[in-house]
């Protein structure tokens, strides 16, 4: 589990993003049919800064890299409770801003992308 909070990485924007699946048939005359075929993609974008003076945001970039590259599916809550579902890490972006003389940066523009996966235990059950 990672908690996004000021002591970690305190997000500024969440970007949520719900796709549907059809499938198209061409008619004469008129527009085309379109058939339902279940939920698409849903993905989830969160963006941030993260300041050297308030946090070490890079040992929490390193933390979320740590997680994307297990591959592993969790489960995405919002600070109010809100379950959005489980999402892998799909990607991480990071920009580094201030430079000391030293390299550190003292400001970490961040952006993470998360994809959501059916439940495991769900889809088990299912099949």
């Amino acid at each position: 589990m990672f908690l996004f909070q000021i002591p970690t990485l305190a997000y500024d924007e969440l970007q949520r993003k719900t796709d549907w699946r059809f499938a198209m048939a061409s008619r004469v005359g008129t527009r085309d049919a379109a058939q339902f075929l279940g939920v698409g993609d849903e993905t989830v974008s969160l963006s941030g800064s993260t300041y050297a003076e308030i946090s070490d945001g890079r040992v929490s970039l390193d933390t979320l890299r740590e997680m994307g590259n297990a591959g592993e599916a969790l489960p995405l809550v919002g600070g109010d409770g809100t379950v959005f579902g489980n999402f892998i890490i799909r990607s991480l972006d990071e920009r580094h801003a201030v430079l000391m003389a030293d390299g550190r940066a003292l400001r970490i523009d961040f952006g993470i992308d998360l994809w959501r996966v059916d439940d495991p235990a769900t889809a088990e059950a299912s099949a």
